[in-house]
């Protein structure tokens, strides 16, 4: 039970990025020569058990990290030169490499997969939790479950800690590691973020990030559980456009599938502006405008008894070029087909030497433009991440200690920066925890 006695690191939150900074801690505790029973480290989790979202992320296989170098990591996980910047000095801090050497200590293995995302060998996304739970008992890494932390005091250059159940703790140095507000089932239902702002921090306001796009009007029945490989994907509305390319799910609420998931904060962002956003996908992202006029044209005068729908059901999906290339993507989904005729007016049963000029620039805008329709909501709590929290200007990047309140270090997804889907945020959290929990126990030597 929460009690009054002081202790030399309290953290908050055992999800990622709190398990590595205790980790991280005790690493640096021993380095110095501090001996364990006289330096104590605590994790207060509101669960009863350890990293919660890390359990079920990825559909419970768990994406690590992402492989490469730590300037590849910043250079395709983080789209805004802020985050980038930010982000610099943790991820060559703790390195992707040294996550996964963390976790072979306790006998788990991974893999990369050819698109870079890097996953327990076994596809077993809790025991990676278990990993983490299993190196904090080596590191005699105290943890509180089951304790919500109400308040936080800090006055006298201590942190004081009270807890629903009314108990109390103490410490001169405080980790916050509480996440954001995504997947609130998972206990981050912002509880770090009113901790941050009641101490003087400057909240960015929270937005969903890697989050499905549920449509005003959802798709078709007939189109759900369908997806479409490697097609571009872009969401418009007055104010701008963004786009992404990768494969695309159609669900009975609207889009998911990494494409969507990765568009989600754009669109989110777009919607706040304008109300409103249209999404198209552009099912061959390889081919420009003419370079697919081209084609069409060429299969207008070698099949011209051909029936454009029959071509549809055969023709590659986002072919690397020509038609006559191999589909690594596959071909266009059977159940797609009558709504591409349906939009680009064509009716069922014309061939390609009764298809009009008029019909065929028709065909040609639906297949580099189908609309999908209009983005109603980006849900903030299907989000796997959230953007927003506490602003980055606020905190030191070199160490993750706050500007604000000495003695205090925020990580994770606290911190308004939010990536890209492939492993990039967990390890984003990983190396900001590490650093705010080396930094943390460095300082006290100080």
């Amino acid at each position: 039970m929460p009690n009054s006695s002081p202790v030399s690191l309290v953290i908050i939150g055992g999800g990622a990025s709190g398990m590595a900074a205790a980790i991280a801690a005790r690493e640096t505790a021993d380095s110095l020569g501090l001996k364990r029973g006289d330096f104590s480290i605590v994790i207060v989790e509101r669960n009863c058990r350890l990293g919660e979202k890390i359990r079920i992320s990825g559909g419970g296989k768990c994406n690590i990290t992402h492989e490469g170098t730590p300037a590849d990591l910043l250079r395709q996980g983080f789209f805004t030169k802020a985050e980038e910047r930010f982000l610099r000095s943790a991820l060559f801090s703790f390195t992707n490499s040294d996550t996964l050497e963390l976790l072979a200590r306790k006998g788990l293995e991974t893999r990369a997969r050819e698109d870079g995302k890097v996953f327990p060998v076994d596809g077993n996304g809790p025991a990676v939790a278990e990993a983490f739970g299993s190196l904090l008992d080596d590191f005699a890494v105290r943890v509180q479950f089951s304790s919500r932390v109400k308040k936080v005091f800090h006055r006298d250059g201590q942190f004081e800690l009270l807890f629903d159940t009314h108990g109390t703790l103490c410490s001169k140095h405080l980790v916050l590691a509480t996440g954001g507000v995504s997947w609130p089932q998972t206990g981050t239902t912002g509880d770090g973020l009113r901790i941050a702002r009641s101490l003087g921090h400057t909240l960015a306001a929270s937005s969903p990030a890697l989050a499905p796009l549920y449509l005003v009007r959802p798709p078709s029945p007939a189109l759900a559980g369908i997806s479409l490989r490697s097609v571009g994907l872009r969401v418009s509305s007055v104010s701008g456009e963004a786009s992404r390319r990768g494969d695309v799910l159609f669900t009975h609420k609207g889009l998911s599938g990494p494409a969507a998931l990765s568009l989600s904060r754009d669109a989110a962002l777009l919607l706040s502006h304008e109300g409103k956003c249209s999404v198209v996908a552009d099912l061959f992202p390889d081919l420009p405008v003419t370079a697919l006029e081209g084609e069409l044209l060429r299969q207008a005068k070698e099949k011209g008894a051909q029936m454009i729908r029959k071509f549809l059901q055969m023709c590659p999906i986002a072919p690397p070029g020509r038609f006559v290339d191999a589909a690594p993507h596959g071909t266009i989904p059977s159940a797609l087909v009558p709504f591409i005729m349906k939009h680009s007016g064509i009716e069922a049963d014309v061939a390609w030497s009764s298809l009009s000029k008029i019909g065929r620039k028709s065909l040609l805008r639906v297949l580099k433009n189908f609309p999908l329709g209009e983005v109603g909501r980006v849900p903030l709590e299907q989000g796997e991440v959230s953007a927003g929290g506490v602003v980055l200007r606020e905190v030191n990047p070199k160490t993750m200690e706050s500007r604000v309140v000495p003695g205090l270090y925020l990580c994770g997804e606290i911190l308004d920066y939010a990536g890209e889907i492939g492993g990039f945020n967990l390890q984003a959290a990983f190396s900001t925890g590490w650093l705010a929990g080396s930094s943390a126990v460095s300082q006290l030597q100080e």
